[in-house]
């Protein structure tokens, strides 16, 4: 799930049905390259991402171009909606007409080099050092790098800087700050806190820093520790510091309700910046999501898109397409996307910089730094544990189950064959 188009809430994680792994090692062949070496010949290459809104495809038609011009060739971009990705992958797959280069949601990048369909980077000498660990968790595959992120997103502590300060009330650090905090920020038709608790992986990915960062896993979902995340979340809504909507609230919903002045706290991600920057009138920070006791590490999802080189019988076109991926991830490029899209350089020494000349986005280069790929414990088996997670927050934000009880089934769920 979850980069930061603006303004769209982030991806979630797609389901391959059986068969797909045979159906694409099929269309693609056991070598991947094949002996047309000769890159002069190649005059364009073949583009697919998601990037559907108009200048969001515009801009990385832009770096696409310029990135080509390098390699010498040029490319033919195709967005198709986030929702269509994968099945278009799938059908072109058993087509045989994969795009030379691919975009992917990077919680999906797992699932499709296992089928076989994508190239290891490494074959193409494309460097992968001196990235965090957990972007390149996300991209890797039994030990294989298969996709690489220029830019990556997480989520933050979002806040109304005159709502805290007509209230007398600090920018919490720690959960019983927070729970402090909304208390004494509710009232008068404004609730203290927000966050997205749907019914989807959306739900899931807002709850990850809270189960994370308690020393939960999703790899056993029914322990005390993830009890007790979700007990926060209970314990907001019970003294009404937290809407009970939340329940149906997406990471939209949620920024509408912030910017409109209806909760004074949010979690949310850095796509939300340029709408909030919209409103001259509201005065807003950013801050690290409230850890359970101070000196606790602060654990984050991670967000964003990998670029991936899919196997084709034509040795020459990968190569050029690997060329053009390694171009969007050089710093200049990293730095570039970071300030058209409000995202978060891959490279530490690029997103510091950042940080610097955009001091709203230092909370989530800070978080960026210990993030976590949601695939990164559990791999393919990523999208039954986010289904017994957002399962686990409804049963018990409604009441139906205590947290231990709704986690217990959370567990059932992840763990269904």
């Amino acid at each position: 799930m979850f980069r930061p188009v603006i303004p769209r809430a982030p991806r979630i994680t797609r389901f391959w049905r059986a068969g797909t792994a045979a159906l694409v090692l099929a269309a693609t062949g056991c070598g991947g390259a094949a002996d047309d070496n000769s890159t002069d010949r190649v005059t364009s290459i073949t583009v697919l991402d998601y990037y559907t809104d108009a200048r969001e495809h515009a801009q990385w038609g832009e770096l696409l171009d310029t990135c080509a011009r390098k390699a010498g060739t040029t490319v033919e971009h195709t967005s198709v909606p986030g929702a269509s990705l994968v099945p278009t992958v799938l059908r072109q797959a058993s087509s045989g007409t994969l795009p030379d280069l691919l975009m992917l949601d990077n919680p999906d990048v797992q699932q499709i080099a296992r089928a076989g369909a994508l190239n290891p980077l490494d074959r193409f000498g494309i460097d992968s050092s001196g990235l965090g660990k957990g972007i390149l968790s996300a991209g890797t595959y039994e030990g294989e790098v298969y996709g690489l992120a220029p830019n990556v997103s997480t989520v933050a502590l979002f806040y109304n800087k005159d709502m805290l300060a007509e209230a007398g009330v600090a920018v919490p650090r720690t959960w019983d700050e927070l729970k402090a905090a909304a208390a004494g920020l509710t009232g008068d038709g404004r609730y203290g806190m927000a966050v997205g608790a749907n019914a989807t992986f959306e739900g899931s990915w807002q709850f990850m820093p809270f189960l994370w960062s308690n020393g939960g896993s999703e790899e056993r979902l029914d322990t005390p520790q993830a009890a007790e995340a979700l007990q926060l979340w209970v314990d907001l809504v019970k003294s009404g510091s937290m809407s009970r909507s939340v329940l149906n609230w997406t990471q939209a919903d949620v920024h509408d309700q912030f910017a409109a002045g209806r909760t004074a706290m949010m979690i949310n991600g850095p796509w939300r910046i340029p709408a909030l920057h919209e409103d001259e009138n509201l005065r807003w920070g950013v801050a690290p999501i409230p850890v359970p006791q101070a000196g606790k590490t602060l654990v984050t999802p991670l967000g964003g898109e990998m670029w991936t080189v899919p196997r084709s019988d034509s040795g020459a076109r990968q190569k050029k397409a690997a060329q053009v991926l390694a171009c969007l991830n050089t710093s200049a490029g990293m730095l570039t996307l970071a300030e058209q899209h409000f995202t978060v350089p891959s490279r530490p020494e690029v997103a510091a910089r950042y940080a610097e000349k955009v001091p709203s986005m230092a909370a989530f280069v800070h978080s960026v730094e210990a993030a976590r790929a949601r695939t990164s414990v559990l791999g393919v088996k990523w999208p039954a544990a986010a289904t017994g997670i957002y399962t686990a927050i409804q049963l018990a934000l409604t009441g139906e189950n205590t947290p231990q009880e709704a986690l217990e089934r959370a567990q059932q769920i992840a763990t269904r064959s």
